[in-house]
Parts: structure tokens; C-alpha cells; sequence
């Protein structure tokens, strides 16, 4: 009856949706965007609007949504811990809720479905680097459980949708990713670094700098949701998509500062509770099944992430809202 593949992305005007909505348009899809707009925002899909196979529903998704579509990327949920920990009831109600209404809406439709889960899922891990095989250190009760539980719990449900009918589901496990439209108050180690280095600021840094991470640039990460869900039904996961490249906090400080020319300043602040010290993917599984890895290195990454936040910060409607003096949550 169609003549290209309708495809639902929930979370579609936020940092990765937006991107992955793009990605999906040039593809020759027709694109279904749905966002309540709590992170994200019209401004990240604005040049899509005109394009005649785009839609965009204002919806969220603990309600059930009733349309057509041929495959569900489920991206909605806040990300950031500054952002998920503002309303963790419905944080978690997000993650289950969210994922229990599109499971249903994937099972009337028979469509292929992907959730976006996240390398939270691991918690503080006594495992290095992290493989999809390992369960994870997670605290159920602290700060971060909404978020953490949450996609923990999603994952759940699509494996139970999966065995108990048979559903064609796939189940990334997303680690840190930056890119244009990361929003600027969102307290992510990357904008929160960029936006406090080119407004002069003094940088803050949680602990002693020493706590490692890995940085998959969005392009890459969206590459990798893609090929997942054109992946054969056999293919579920779940993969671990990121970059394998650690670095400490404490580099990446110094790098943006670097490529930035700010005369700022690194401060130290106490780390928050649950913090993972470490955090890098075993990406193997992504490489054997679906020919993925990241193609671009950090320092690229950032010259075009900072690029981003240069136009961004010239808005002198926007800059009264970026937030003051506060630390960073990776």
C-alpha cells in the first residue's frame, strides 16, 4: 500500500531523535516524530518541517498513541541526570509505560521495533570494559535508579514481548554521546565543559578528574541504531553501540579547553552518589553482527560540537537561560 517505510521515532525532536529523524528522511523513509518537548524542542527539527514525509505528533508516551508504522525507534526519555532527576516518578513511568505502549502499538502493527537503552544499565561496573553479557552493578534506590531501573526494566519487557509473542525487537545499549543540539543546560560533561569554556567560566570537574568515559560521536551512534534495526529478526541484541576510546574527565577538561582558546580555569567538586568511575563498551558484538564501529575521533567531534554551541550561544535570547556555576554529570 506504501511506497516507503513509515517510521515511528518517539523522543524524535530531542539530541538523538532529531539526528536520527534527519538520518531517516535521507534514507527515503517517511517519519513520524513524537515528543512532548520536556528536553526536547521544535528548534532541533525545525528544517524537517517542510519535508513532505515528515510529521510531528506533540504527544507523550505513558498515554497509549494510535497510528501506522512499519518500525519503532523508542528514544523517549530524558537522558542527563539533571534532566531524569527533576521528576523521577515520571522518569520511570517514561521508561515502563512508554516502553509498555509501544510494545503494544509494535504487536497491533506487527512493526519491528528498537529500544534505546542505555549503558546505565551497568551501573558502577566491577566489569571492565563492559559486555553485554555482564548484569551490572546497579543501586535500585539512589538518585539515579529512576533512570537506571527504568531502562532496566524496559529492556525487560522487550525480551517478554519477544518470547511470550514472538515480536521482531531490537535493544541498543547507547554509551555517552555528544554532538550538535546537545541541549546546553542539560549537565553532561561535554556541553557542560564547552558552554563553560567559551563563556569563560570557570570548568567543573566532579572528584579528581581521574573517572573515565567513552565518547561515540552522534553520527556514529545513529549509523549503529540504524544497521540494528535493518538487522535480520534474529539479531535482538543487546549491543552495546559507543565508542571504545576512554578518556578521563580530566583530559577532556584540558582537550576543550585547547581546541576552545578559553582561559578557564578546572575546579574540583565532591562526586555525586553512584557516579561510575569507569565506563567503556566491549563494542565486538556491534563489529561482528552488524559491521559497526565508530568512525570519528573525539577531537573532530568537538570541533564541530563547539561549532554547534558558538551559533548557539550568539542567540541573545537563549543565553540568559544557560545555567550558572554548576558541576557535571557524564
Amino acid at each position: 500500500m506504501h511506497l516507503e517505510t513509515r517510521v515511528l521515532v518517539t523522543g524524535g525532536a530531542g539530541f538523538l531523535g532529531s539526528h536520527l529523524c534527519e538520518c531517516l528522511l535521507k534514507s527515503g523513509a517517511s517519519v513520524i516524530c513524537v515528543d512532548n518537548y520536556f528536553t526536547g524542542t521544535r528548534r532541533n527539527i525545525d528544517a524537517m518541517l517542510e519535508h513532505h514525509h515528515f510529521e510531528l505528533l506533540r504527544h507523550d508516551v505513558t498515554f497509549p498513541l494510535y497510528v501506522e508504522a512499519d518500525q519503532i525507534y523508542n528514544l523517549a526519555c530524558p537522558a542527563s541526570p539533571i534532566h531524569y532527576q527533576h521528576d523521577p516518578v515520571q522518569t520511570t513511568k517514561t521508561s515502563v509505560h512508554g516502553a509498555i505502549n509501544m510494545l503494544g502499538l509494535a504487536k497491533r502493527l506487527r512493526a519491528k521495533i528498537l529500544q534505546a537503552s542505555t549503558s546505565e544499565v551497568y551501573g558502577d561496573p566491577s566489569v571492565h570494559p563492559q559486555r553485554e553479557d555482564y548484569w551490572g552493578n546497579v543501586n535500585p534506590i539512589g538518585p539515579r535508579s529512576c533512570y537506571d531501573e527504568g531502562k532496566r526494566c524496559a529492556e525487560t519487557l522487550f525480551f517478554d514481548y519477544w518470547r511470550q509473542h514472538k515480536m521482531p525487537i531490537k535493544v541498543a545499549r547507547i554509551f555517552n554521546t555528544y554532538g550538535p543540539r546537545m541541549h546546553p543546560n542539560d549537565g553532561r560533561v561535554i556541553s557542560n565543559f564547552i558552554v563553560q569554556a567559551l563563556l569563560g567560566r570557570d570548568i567543573t570537574v566532579f572528584g579528581d578528574g581521574e573517572q573515565t568515559r567513552s565518547f561515540c560521536y552522534v553520527d556514529d551512534l545513529i549509523d549503529g541504531l540504524v544497521r540494528l534495526m535493518n538487522s535480520t529478526d534474529q539479531i535482538t541484541g543487546p549491543i552495546n553501540i559507543g565508542n571504545p576510546k576512554e578518556f578521563s574527565i580530566q583530559e577532556l577538561a584540558s582537550l576543550v579547553i585547547e581546541l576552545t582558546g578559553s582561559r578557564s580555569r578546572i575546579v574540583h567538586r565532591p562526586r555525586p552518589q553512584d557516579d561510575p568511575q569507569q565506563r567503556r563498551p566491549d563494542i565486538s558484538k556491534a563489529d561482528d553482527l552488524l559491521g559497526w564501529a565508530p568512525r570519528i575521533p573525539l577531537k573532530e567531534g568537538l570541533t564541530r560540537t563547539i561549532a554547534y554551541f558558538e551559533q548557539l550561544l550568539k542567540d541573545e535570547t537563549i543565553r540568559p537561560f544557560i545555567a550558572h556555576d554548576r558541576g557535571t554529570e557524564a
